[in-house]
């Protein structure tokens, strides 16, 4: 388990890190000449030509495997997708900080709690099952401190011109809270996703011979061509509106496309570090491992967030308040590990009894 959770770690190190090449993007570079090229290699060319080296058979597995049953981490992956889509409206709506923290609580609630119900319900009220459903409420308590934290910030740092954050009132901010709320819980699908993904391991790692943690490389691969129809067609939405296609050919279109690459990178990086950590977590890994690796990488993006100067001028309530957040997170990531802990006790006592019961007949 510690190994699973430092593999989270690692992947929140990636996860968390992405977006922070793209500071090196001009700021009057429209938003589809970087993020364009960026789904397009995350989501087609990176899991379609790098993936298969990894996961020998990666699509013969798929075609094995059969539609009834690709169809379900495909399907999901179009809502993820989705969910990346639909975030950056909700920036539109009420900004960046009060939009990524109900985002990031809806991840964490849909991709912990979603998960253990899909995967244990007879294990809700289970001492291990109350003290998973206490890590998620203590994560979800720490996303709310660091969003006051980032909005404190905002704050803070207004330069009495009017550019700072400001949260809206009324119908915009209803419908703001709604849109975020709702990408979300599509961002969570991703980790969702991985749960329909053990007949298609069990194929790879039973006829193509490869180790766990290369069969997830497969799984990975049709969820992410799943959101590329999504995030990459939305892409193609806003190129077509703004009538920026131009921009791909313009010079300096170069720096970008490498800075998109490293980007890709990095994003598949966690989506690596994250499916195989998950997976030495045990059967529930996959419920309880999002909600620690959505912790771990909101952390980490507010370290980065101090080492780039982001906090810069900010004020002391607002510091201190994000510490205050970053505990609560570290507080719930243990309470998570707990109770993985507890599940996988009371799983050996249910195997043990079982043998005890078969000898005695």
């Amino acid at each position: 388990m510690g190994f699973g959770l430092l593999l989270l770690l690692f992947g929140a190190m990636c996860g968390g890190s992405f977006g922070l090449p793209s500071k090196f993007v001009k700021k009057d570079t429209p938003w589809e000449t970087l993020w364009g090229p960026f789904f397009f290699f995350v989501a087609i060319l990176l899991p379609t030509t790098v993936f298969p080296f990894i996961a020998d058979g990666l699509f013969a597995t798929c075609k094995e495997a059969g539609w009834s049953i690709v169809i379900y981490p495909v399907a999901f992956g179009f809502l993820w997708g989705l969910g990346s889509m639909t975030l950056g409206m909700s920036f539109a709506f009420i900004g960046l900080s009060l939009a990524y923290a109900i985002n990031y609580g809806a991840q964490i609630i849909t991709g912990g709690l979603g998960g253990f119900v899909i995967l244990k319900p007879d294990q809700l009220a289970t001492a291990h099952g109350f003290t998973i459903i206490g890590g998620i409420a203590v994560c979800l308590a720490g996303v709310v401190v660091c969003g006051r934290a980032a909005i404190l910030k905002n704050v803070s740092q207004t330069s009495g011109d009017g550019s700072a954050e400001t949260i809206p009132t009324g119908s915009k901010l209803r419908k703001g809270l709604i849109v975020a709320f709702l990408s979300g819980i599509l961002c969570a699908c991703y980790g969702i996703a991985f749960l329909f993904g053990d007949d298609i391991k069990d194929i790879s790692v039973g006829q193509f011979g490869n180790s766990k943690w290369r069969s997830a490389f497969v799984v990975s691969a049709l969820i992410l061509w799943g959101g590329s129809v999504s995030a990459c067609g939305y892409c193609v939405f806003k190129f077509s509106k703004n009538k920026t296609w131009g921009t791909l050919s313009k010079a300096g279109i170069g720096k970008i496309l490498v800075i998109a690459m490293i980007m890709a990178c990095l994003h598949d990086g966690a989506i690596l570090f994250y499916g195989v950590g998950a997976s030495k977590l045990g059967d529930i890994g996959a419920a309880i491992g999002y909600a620690i690796f959505m912790s771990f990488a909101i952390i980490v993006g507010n370290v980065n967030g101090f080492l780039t100067g982001e906090w810069k001028g900010a004020s002391k309530k607002s510091v201190n308040w994000i510490v205050a957040g970053i505990v609560v997170l570290m507080l719930g990531v243990s309470v998570l590990a707990r109770g993985n802990y507890m599940h996988g006790e009371y799983e050996k006592s249910l195997k043990e009894a079982a043998q005890a019961q078969t000898a005695q007949e």
